[in-house]
């Protein structure tokens, strides 16, 4: 049997994934802009020469040259040639340079870069039906995390997210004891400490690499004081009588979502409050078929899940769960009442009420 191929449908598609092709080369050179400081520069001088842009980096002429035509090809910097220079647009700088703005994206970029060091691992995963465990990564990977994740946490956390919890603020500003599962470099839970100096809080997370680094950050941030650190799995930390608990994109990291759950419903204090950020999916595949739901199902399948088949219980959640599903995790673990108070288009929070 043989089959006519629709020659149209073959070349377009081709097209798109050449397209795909040259997102993924950019992708690298974006990373290698971000580490030479290339776009920092761009942002702070407006037009450049190719010329000036390696002398304020000190950087090779020739290859700035290269890689700005890469950069103005993929639509990121804009090329002038009536004066031969370059610009990095201010709503591009945001995105690229600005590691203060909410719409900060490099971190994604270098969860990327840490993906390509362990593809090895990756297929090997596939192939054994193995996990692969967060520690397995490189350094790309836990700085990627959290540059990615920050700008999101820093713009909304203590001025969205914890007002939308009843009586949250309230309570924190009166001095509540909360938990904050899967720290990670502490990112958070600093935020939490600063915004609430009545509070303590304790950051837990099972990667003892990661906790030195929160530790750290909480001694830079002056918050030591009301910030400790657990070196604990998700369902093992020992503190009890807690007003809120929080889990950060890491639930569907973990091998035992459900176990997790239970655990902070008995660490939780009655009356107390979990709150669940996730990332933004709904409950159906067909639901997700766009570009948010492409970038998770991607870190999905080479960080996320491995990392939860590397753990006991292996539940291989996923990052696109969907709200349905995390609904049943929290409601199966005795909380009476979940519900999402917020969202944005990257991520969902959801409030759950012992």
């Amino acid at each position: 049997m043989t089959t006519t191929l629709d020659t149209d449908r073959v070349q377009a598609f081709a097209s798109n994934l050449f397209g795909d092709l040259g997102a993924t080369i950019s992708a690298a050179l974006i990373h290698v802009g971000d580490r030479l400081g290339l776009y920092r520069a761009l942002a702070d001088a407006g037009p450049l020469s190719s010329t000036g842009l390696a002398r304020r980096t000190e950087t090779s002429e020739r290859y700035i040259r290269e890689w700005l035509a890469n950069q103005c090809a993929s639509g990121y910097i804009v090329y002038q040639p009536e004066s031969q220079t370059y610009l990095l647009p201010d709503e591009h700088a945001a995105v690229l340079a600005d590691e203060g703005s909410p719409a900060f994206m490099i971190g994604g970029f270098q969860m990327a870069a840490g993906v390509f060091q362990v593809l090895d691992k990756v297929e090997h995963a596939f192939r054994s039906d193995e996990g692969l465990d967060w520690g397995e990564h490189d350094a790309h990977m836990f700085c990627g995390v959290e540059r990615f994740f920050g700008p999101a946490y820093r713009s909304s956390l203590v001025q969205e997210w914890l007002p939308a919890l009843e009586g949250m603020c309230a309570k924190l500003e009166a001095g509540a004891r909360v938990a904050d599962v899967g720290c990670g470099h502490g990112n958070t839970a600093v935020l939490m400490a600063k915004a609430f100096p009545a509070s303590t809080v304790v950051g837990i997370d099972v990667h003892a690499a990661s906790i030195a680094i929160a530790e750290r950050r909480a001694a830079d941030a002056g918050v030591a004081d009301r910030l400790s650190f657990e070196c604990a799995a998700a369902g093992e930390y020992t503190g009890r009588g807690f007003d809120l608990v929080t889990f950060f994109d890491c639930l569907h990291d973990m091998g035992d979502p459900h176990a997790a759950a239970a655990h902070a419903f008995s660490a939780l204090r009655e009356g107390g409050t979990l709150m669940l950020v996730e990332p933004m999916a709904g409950d159906r595949l067909e639901d997700n078929l766009n570009p948010v739901s492409r970038a998770y199902y991607g870190f999905s399948t080479t960080i996320c899940t491995p990392a939860s088949l590397a753990q006991e219980g292996r539940c291989g959640l996923g990052a696109q769960a969907g709200e349905a599903r995390l609904r049943e995790v929290l409601s199966h673990a005795g909380f009476r009442t979940v519900r999402r108070v917020a969202q944005t288009p990257f991520n969902q929070i959801i409030e759950a009420r012992r």
